[in-house]
Order: structure tokens, then C-alpha cells, then sequence
């Protein structure tokens, strides 16, 4: 087995700060992921990938022919199918060792208090600020680090907030309205959404492998559209 492993993830282990003790800490870690579609479907892909050992999805919407164009995992005739069932099976074909769990529901503020707990880290994949704004809530009373991320156009930004740091609202204000890019708000091109989830699946890998330096305290902004990349202080 350990052969077999070693094999599937030989090009991840010869990176200096994963190297077999960080593969094994991926293989032991539990990640939640709220949101199936552009996000939370390539996060949830990426993280299967990488070998993360227990990944749970939550979502309730239906696949539609205007997703595919940035969600990629997903075909032209299961259009009206789950998404989060959908997702199972093509992570599963990626990796059968990942233990999966899924949630076809809202995840409402009842459902977050219940299930989160179970996990080592939660990753915000939704497209409303009002979904961010309780994930962030939920997951600071559980102490439970979680990334939120968001995405309009050809631009996105990506947090990570620890349980010792300002709440989600401190940043972004307590209303629907809030500061965060929500794709519901306006279009989206598929190469931002892809890299945003991509820099989410980097930092539930760098925390989970306790190497390099998450975005915890910073603000990472990226506008493709005019190739300029920051990450601001908070």
C-alpha cells in the first residue's frame, strides 16, 4: 500500500515542504467544502487529487447548462442531476482512497453548527454574501479555521481566517450586501474561478501540511482581465 502511495503522489512528495510526513498529514486531514459548483467542484477535485483523506460537500442546486462554462467537472447531459452527487462520482474517480461524505442540503446556520465540527478546516465555496457571512460566524464559535473566497468577472480574492482572528463581518460588514465578490452579482469567466479554487486548495494544503504561509490577516486580490495580482494587509 504504502508503494501504491507513494507511486500516486510521488510528484507531491518531492516537493521539499510536503515530502511523505506532509502526504500523511493530507491523508489524515478532514475538509469541508460548502458549495459544489465553479469553486467548490475544482477545490473539491484538486484536494481529492492531493489525497486528502476525509473531504465532505454540501449543496442542494442542480446541475444547469449555463454552469458549464466555468464548472467544469460536470457533463451536458447531466444537466437537472445533483451537484454535489455528480461531484462524488468524478472524485471518486480521481482517487477511490478519499473518504467522502455528502450533504444535499442548504447548509443553513443549524446544519453549519452540527457538521463543521467534524472537520479540520472549512473551505467557503458559495456564491452569496450572506452564506459567507454565517460560514465565518460558525466556524469562529467552533474554532475552526476556514478560507472564504469569492469571484466576478475576471477578477476574485481569496482570506483564510484562523479562530483567533477578526470575525468575517469585522472586514466585509454584517449585511447581505457585503464587501465580498459573490459570482450570483455578475458573470464570471471560468480561468478566475478556477484559479481562486486553486488558491483555496493551496491553503487548506499548506495549513493542513503546517508549511509556508497562509493568507490568514491578508486580503489576496487578482484582476486577469489587466494580469495584476495583491495581497493587502488587514
Amino acid at each position: 500500500m504504502k508503494e501504491e502511495i507513494n507511486v500516486r503522489y510521488s510528484r507531491q512528495i518531492s516537493i521539499p515542504e510536503i515530502g511523505e510526513k506532509g502526504q500523511e498529514k493530507l491523508r489524515n486531514g478532514k475538509v469541508m467544502i460548502v458549495g459544489c459548483g465553479a469553486l467548490g467542484s475544482m477545490v473539491a477535485m484538486q484536494l481529492s487529487g492531493c489525497g486528502v483523506g476525509t473531504i465532505g460537500i454540501s449543496d442542494f442546486d442542480t446541475i444547469e447548462i449555463s454552469n458549464l462554462q466555468r464548472q467544469f467537472f460536470f457533463k451536458d447531459n447531466e444537466a437537472g442531476k445533483l451537484k454535489s452527487l455528480i461531484l462524488e462520482k468524478r472524485m471518486k474517480e480521481l482517487n477511490p482512497e478519499v473518504q467522502i461524505t455528502r450533504f444535499d442540503s442548504l447548509t443553513t446556520e443549524k446544519i453549519a453548527k452540527k457538521i463543521f465540527k467534524d472537520y479540520d478546516f472549512i473551505v467557503d465555496a458559495t456564491d452569496n454574501p450572506e452564506s459567507k457571512l454565517m460560514i465565518g460566524k460558525i466556524c469562529k464559535e467552533l474554532k475552526i479555521p476556514c478560507c472564504i473566497g469569492g469571484v466576478k468577472d475576471f477578477s476574485g480574492q481569496i482570506i483564510t481566517f484562523k479562530p483567533e482572528d477578526k470575525r468575517f463581518e469585522e472586514y466585509f460588514g454584517d449585511t447581505e450586501q457585503g464587501g465580498f465578490l459573490p459570482c450570483s452579482l455578475g458573470g464570471v469567466a471560468g480561468p478566475a474561478a478556477a484559479l481562486c479554487a486553486s488558491v483555496q486548495s493551496a491553503e487548506v494544503m499548506k495549513f493542513l501540511t503546517k508549511s509556508g504561509e497562509t493568507l490568514t490577516g491578508k486580503l489576496f486580490h487578482f484582476d486577469l482581465l489587466n494580469c495584476r495580482f495583491k495581497v493587502y494587509e488587514l
